[in-house]
């Protein structure tokens, strides 16, 4: 049975086979970001507590992940040329439930950090892949919602890892990597004959000339900026906050699991919420209100010792790394309206940027938290100044460019 969104019934009406592409891909980015990273998040106390890695190489080991998503935001375009995108999304589920497999037999910290790192380079190509593949099966007054829903996978991955990693963790450490497996296996499974035939793929991906145009050159180096600074805003919540509730504030690894489950509640909202807003503000004004939020409940969550006001800033906080994709892909579609090739190449280019300096981030903090004595603090208040970056970018780069 295939999902069904409010308000979108034009889709349906238009499109019927979009809908099964839609749900392959919310299960690819379920699988290939929203667990394969964000479950590492709650494991992290436990992997430490279990004497499998050294605090230092544990965190070391989160931001494998992120190198990996580098690497596989460079490789995915060229991947699907040789093998078609529907082949390569296939791989790369593949590739994340091995590494899932894989991860439950710590042999040592270089078999871990490989595993981390395929399993990234496995979520880089998904996302530069999976909106290439689907959204050009969906009619265009539909984008943003249909976006939210096709990355709601990253939000259903991090609520996920907060009930089912717990659950597991009750039976062993190796046992939840194990589960983690199953649960990947059973979606490539369950998607495996999903997605779009190559035919249909290209087809539907053809521009027609009349409605294509170039883009304006400022506003595009805008949108990456923009994209680029917002992964080291992600970061440190993202890789620490788990740690930060159950060992920074010595609430134990339980209160720290239970904020991450709403840091999911507001992971899931993130999406589909986001992307409607795009669909009625439009991309610009919509990443300007979400960026000057946040950097407000980054500074907050920098400065609270209320476990009930981190709570509150957990659901908030966590609308917002799955929200930004859908609102970042339609400025993308806003700046070059009509040509899916430009919007591919462009999204991919935004995707590659953000990886890079999402890697740049996760060594980065790593190194400031590992100088700092574990001061959680710190990042999060660095976090925040990402975020007021990005809106000065939005806010001056445009008058700059106009003189």
């Amino acid at each position: 049975m295939t999902p069904q969104l409010p308000g979108a019934g034009s889709l349906g009406a238009q499109r019927p086979s979009a809908w099964r592409y839609i749900f392959a891909g919310l299960c690819a980015s379920l699988a290939s970001i929203g667990l394969a990273r964000f479950a590492y998040t709650p494991l992290l106390p436990s992997l430490i507590q279990a004497h499998w890695f050294a605090t230092s190489d544990a965190v070391y080991l989160g931001a494998a992940n992120l190198m990996g998503y580098l690497i596989g935001a460079l490789i995915g375009r060229p991947l699907a040329r040789h093998l078609s995108n529907a082949h390569t999304l296939r791989l790369m589920m593949v590739i994340v439930t091995a590494a899932f497999f894989a991860c439950g037999y710590p042999l040592s910290v270089a078999w871990f950090f490989v595993w981390r790192l395929l399993s990234g380079i496995a979520g880089g190509a998904v996302m530069v892949l999976v909106a290439a593949t689907v959204m050009p099966h969906v009619p265009g007054e539909r984008k943003g919602l249909v976006s939210g829903a096709l990355f709601l996978g990253l939000g259903l991955g991090i609520a996920a890892s907060g009930t089912i990693v717990p659950l597991l963790l009750n039976i062993g450490l190796r046992e939840t990597w194990l589960g983690l497996g199953v649960l990947s296996a059973v979606l490539t499974a369950a998607t495996w004959s999903l997605w779009p035939s190559s035919a249909a793929h290209a087809a539907a991906a053809q521009t027609p000339p009349a409605t294509a145009s170039e883009p304006a050159p400022a506003v595009v180096r805008l949108l990456y900026v923009q994209y680029a600074v917002m992964a080291f805003g992600v970061v440190p919540t993202m890789v620490f906050l788990v740690d930060f509730i159950a060992r920074g504030l010595h609430a134990g690894a339980h209160l720290g699991a239970l904020c991450w489950v709403l840091y999911g509640v507001g992971a899931i909202a993130g999406p589909p919420v986001y992307g409607a807003l795009a669909d009625r503000l439009g991309g610009a004004v919509s990443i300007r209100i979400v960026m000057l939020a946040q950097a407000v409940l980054a500074a907050l969550l920098a400065m609270s010792h209320s476990r009930l006001a981190i709570g509150a800033l957990a659901v908030l906080i966590g609308s917002f790394p799955p929200g930004i994709v859908p609102l970042m892909l339609a400025r993308v579609h806003e700046v070059i309206p009509g040509n899916h090739a430009r919007q591919n190449l462009a999204w991919s280019r935004a995707t590659i940027l953000f990886a890079a300096c999402q890697a740049i981030a996760g060594y980065a903090y790593s190194s400031v938290f590992n100088a700092s004595g574990g001061n959680h603090r710190v990042l999060f208040a660095l976090g925040a100044v990402a975020f007021v970056l990005c809106v000065c970018c939005d806010l001056f780069v445009p008058r700059a460019a106009r003189k």
